[in-house]
């Protein structure tokens, strides 16, 4: 308890003339709550919280960092801090999850690794492939998605890698560092067959492990009370490879030297206006009666009717004119700019688990067809260079990037790390804290204030990993070396 009893005498000061019934702490969720709950609130399991350390972190009021108390129970002594929200919603929807796994060619097993600095993996059984998991779940209107998919997710993801599993136990060192597409050889069959690298292999099983997962959700929620829907991130270190799937508008970024290299897409409402256009434009049903699939300059209004307006279709990414007819002067498909866009007046994601029930207010229009759970994959090798201690993996939920910039966040870490001696492992979650702190700010009279430009605050649940990349690389080539590398190409 000495860490929280800390952070709260640490803001108190701050407090004092702060008056609860001020801050707004209810939020509308989807969702019957007469269901029984299968998926009960709790925070992250490698945080280790009691029930009474549970109730502390999600006080909105001091909004206390918490960190893991044994930083062993994370991969590689990986950095993590979470914070609660200011008052949008009683609980703190972002939901984190981080483990090590094997794949097996008969079923998964997880086991107790030694993670000492330095160690990585330890591979007793030849036939086992291990996999490294990290994961954000931000959720919305209620929590209950975002815990359901932390609990739930690896198992799918780890299913679909399992029934490749003879594929990517016989690919070489050299076929899981190269991508190799498009190649063909004959079979009996009188058409030809496409070999698969190990990397489309990978690819494929997020995307359908994903997909599957929202259908599991959907499913549940007819017997569950599981409100409101969550964006989700994912990496996974497999095979000599770092792969971030994203579906949200969390991010990941990798952090090495002097670099910043973006791992995710922000998927918002203006970022995915094609893709939800053409959902319209072929299904124009959904829209009921309510809004328009067209994007115009400005807000269409009845005066409008007969005059020549500047707009643009999912064809296009330039503008055109259009004359206005009374179809164009409904509700636009998007509505508002920046953060404050919005698909169908309601949400402001496009990618995601969940939402099945969740309709245009005071409408029969589902937003639902507009969402999808397919994440964007991107791919980094590890073999590419070598990866010193103070190159990381930075993923964190929208709450951290709505106030930081990369830059910013790179500078942070950068600076966290080179204040601590080498091997010294400590350094990351040191890290994750201060990218934390940096954002949230501090509490005053005015609201919650950046310490550095003495600007807003992020009010919004903040969840951060900072991981190294030099621990799998370095067990992969271990193991590698006992692999036979003439093993036979692998196909479909």
């Amino acid at each position: 308890m000495h860490r929280f009893r800390q952070a709260v005498s640490n803001v108190m000061a701050n407090v004092a003339t702060i008056q609860h019934s001020g801050i707004n702490r209810e939020k509308t969720t989807e969702g019957d709550p007469e269901k029984e709950e299968k998926y009960e609130y709790s925070r992250a399991e490698f945080l280790q919280l009691s029930s009474e350390e549970v109730a502390i972190a999600t006080d909105i009021i001091i909004r206390p960092i918490m960190v893991p108390r044994d930083l062993s129970k994370l991969p590689w002594y990986s950095g993590y801090a979470e914070v609660v929200n200011a008052g949008k919603s009683k609980l703190n929807e972002d939901q984190a999850a981080a483990r090590h796994m094997f794949i097996n060619n008969k079923h998964s097993l997880e086991k107790t690794l030694d993670t000492s600095p330095g160690n990585g993996l330890l591979i007793k059984d030849s036939d086992q492939i291990p996999l490294t998991y990290f994961a954000i779940f931000d959720g919305h209107a209620g929590s209950g998605v975002s815990v359901m998919a932390s609990r739930v997710l690896h198992t799918r993801i780890l299913a679909k890698l399992e029934s490749v599993y003879d594929l990517l136990a016989n690919s070489s060192i050299e076929q899981r560092q190269f991508t190799r597409s498009g190649d063909q050889r004959p079979n009996k069959w009188p058409f030809t067959e496409k070999e698969m690298s190990v990397e489309s292999l990978v690819v494929g099983a997020l995307e359908s492990a994903f997909v599957e997962m929202d259908e599991q959700v959907r499913k549940e929620k007819l017997d569950y009370h599981i409100p409101g829907g969550c964006t989700v991130l994912v990496a996974i270190f497999l095979l000599g490879k770092l792969y971030v799937a994203n579906a949200g508008d969390s991010r990941a970024i990798i952090c090495r030297e002097n670099e910043v290299l973006p791992m995710s897409t922000d998927f918002t409402p203006l970022s995915e206006r094609q893709r939800l256009q053409m959902v319209a434009s072929t299904n124009p049903q959904l829209l009921g009666s309510e809004f328009c699939c067209l994007e115009f300059q400005k807000r269409v209004q009845r005066k409008d009717l007969g005059k020549k307006l500047m707009y643009r279709d999912q064809n296009m990414t330039g503008w055109a004119y259009k004359e206005v007819t009374e179809e164009d002067i409904k509700f636009p498909l998007i509505y508002g700019e920046g953060k404050k866009a919005r698909v169908l007046a309601t949400i402001g994601v496009t990618r995601g688990f969940g939402d099945h029930e969740l309709k245009v207010h005071g409408t029969d229009v589902y937003i639902k067809p507009f969402l999808s759970p397919v994440p964007e994959v991107k791919v980094y090798n590890l073999f590419d260079r070598d990866n010193s201690e103070d190159d990381v993996l930075i993923m964190a939920s929208d709450g951290l990037w709505d106030v930081l910039s990369n830059d910013r966040v790179a500078e942070v870490v950068s600076e966290v790390l080179k204040s601590f001696p080498p091997n010294d492992y400590k350094k990351y979650a040191s890290a994750a804290q201060e990218l934390i702190m940096a954002a949230r700010g501090v509490l005053r009279l005015n609201g919650w204030r950046t310490l550095k430009e003495n600007k807003s605050g992020s009010g919004d649940d903040i969840t951060v990993f900072v991981i190294p990349l030099n621990k799998h690389t370095s067990m992969d080539r271990q193991s590698s070396m006992t692999e036979s590398h003439d093993a036979s190409p692998m196909s479909s």
